[in-house]
């Protein structure tokens, strides 16, 4: 069995004030962080810092109320800054203990172990500093843990460049999905498809099919009669086209509605649950977190969501969207806009698609409107050019965008995969620094 010794006779607390501090007078404040450890903040409790406590290259702060989930720091070489008087500032013993080492093992699985079995407390559990002293560490000669030290500086070198590689290639794998969107959109990932159908219906004929049905539409008074939609100008494409599609604004071939105001406790109608744009991610609708209110029976169809219906943020992510794709309707509060399209002559998917690229391209922010809090406007939605493939096309589109996408998704997991056994490959090597063999 491995042999430990309390960490009191490796450690010893460094409570400097700011006011008794004999050294430079302009100390930047610093926080602890479990993932970046010692780190620059705005955020400081007062604004006078005499209390506040000093820190210098080679000693460690930590948050008593957070070192439990490794929010503990070691202050680098160069660095003298301040830290909250609410914090436990602590150095190692010289030929005692090196501090990276110190450091590793309180944010080891055992180190954190420990930790949370001294903290007290009811409510907020916290580590004092007399807690911290009774911590077991491995009696690991100071020798040793010199090697240990170089031994994961070594590590931490192969490491860093393992993870880089995985950051490579998630970049790589993001540009692989916008460059797949744009091939799509531009009608490139069908070139082939086309040549070997040259008869099927343009999209001009299929343009002419919706503007007739929504002329009936208007006519039965089942939407409302709209101003004309202007002439899409040349600076308005943002890219070419084949010949068989067609550009055209959004309002043209959709009928679109925004959702219901909050319902301030009038309790008029049935309580249903609503969608709201939190509820609403790139390509998903979560459902978890559901709110309701209630709505009259004349307002259900103009409210409504229905299977293949898109729905899109107008604010706080403004742009992004997703389709509904159950078979239950449900509502839709104002903070999004339902869209649905004439004779259902547009693919949803395909339309998310491009939203999707537009918004990574940077061209789907200059729809939106405000300075301070952006929003996508019904008109601005309305306005909104887009490419109208043939129907037969956008099927084949779709069907090809997927099945590439199902591939992204596999080098998705794979990425995700190396990443976990690059971490698990750290943790390991710091289970055989603090459990040696006895």
């Amino acid at each position: 069995m491995t042999k430990v010794i309390r960490l009191e006779h490796f450690i010893e607390r460094a409570h400097i004030k700011f006011r008794d501090f004999d050294g430079a007078q302009e100390l930047k404040v610093y926080g602890v962080s479990n993932t970046e450890g010692i780190t620059r903040t705005a955020h400081r409790k007062s604004d006078d810092l005499s209390n506040y406590l000093v820190i210098q290259p080679g000693s460690l702060a930590y948050n008593p109320y957070r070192v439990n989930v490794g929010s503990i720091g070691l202050t680098p070489e160069g660095v003298h800054g301040l830290v909250s008087p609410a914090y436990v500032v602590f150095r190692a013993k010289e030929q005692k203990l090196v501090p990276e080492v110190l450091l590793d093992f309180l944010k080891s699985s055992e180190g954190l172990r420990q930790i949370n079995k001294l903290a007290r407390g009811t409510v907020r559990k916290a580590l004092r500093f007399d807690d911290l002293c009774d911590i077991e560490f491995p009696a690991i000669p100071y020798g040793r843990q010199l090697e240990i030290l170089e031994h994961k500086r070594g590590f931490n070198r192969q490491h860093g460049k393992l993870l880089s590689e995985i950051s490579h290639q998630e970049l790589l794998l993001t540009k692989l999905k916008q460059a797949i969107l744009q091939e799509a959109i531009q009608g490139k990932l069908t070139a082939d498809w086309r040549a070997t159908n040259p008869d099927v219906e343009p999209a001009s004929q299929l343009l002419r099919r919706i503007q007739a049905e929504k002329a009936r539409l208007i006519a039965e008074k089942k939407i409302r009669k709209e101003k004309p939609l202007p002439e899409i100008s040349l600076e308005e494409v943002p890219f070419e086209i084949p010949k068989e599609w067609e550009w055209c604004r959004l309002g043209g071939i959709t009928i679109h509605s925004l959702g219901k105001m909050l319902d301030k406790g009038k309790n008029r109608g049935e309580m249903k649950p609503y969608l709201r744009n939190l509820n609403v991610q790139w390509f998903k609708v979560n459902v978890d977190d559901l709110k309701e209110m209630p709505f009259e029976e004349d307002e259900l169809e103009k409210y409504t969501v229905e299977r293949g219906d898109v729905v899109i943020c107008e604010g706080g992510y403004p742009g992004q969207a997703a389709i509904w794709n159950r078979d239950e309707p449900i509502m839709f509060q104002k903070a999004l806009h339902r869209v649905r399209f004439i004779l259902r002559a547009f693919d949803s998917r395909l339309f998310v698609y491009y939203l999707k690229l537009a918004d990574a391209a940077g061209f789907l922010q200059k729809h939106f409107t405000g300075a301070a809090i952006r929003h996508f406007t019904g008109q601005s939605l309305h306005r909104f050019t887009i490419p109208l493939p043939p129907l037969a096309e956008q099927a084949v589109i779709v069907e090809r965008v997927e099945a590439l996408m199902a591939t992204c998704q596999a080098l998705e997991v794979e990425i995700e995969r190396a990443r976990s056994h690059a971490t698990h490959l750290l943790q390991a090597v710091l289970r055989e620094a603090f459990n040696p063999t006895a």
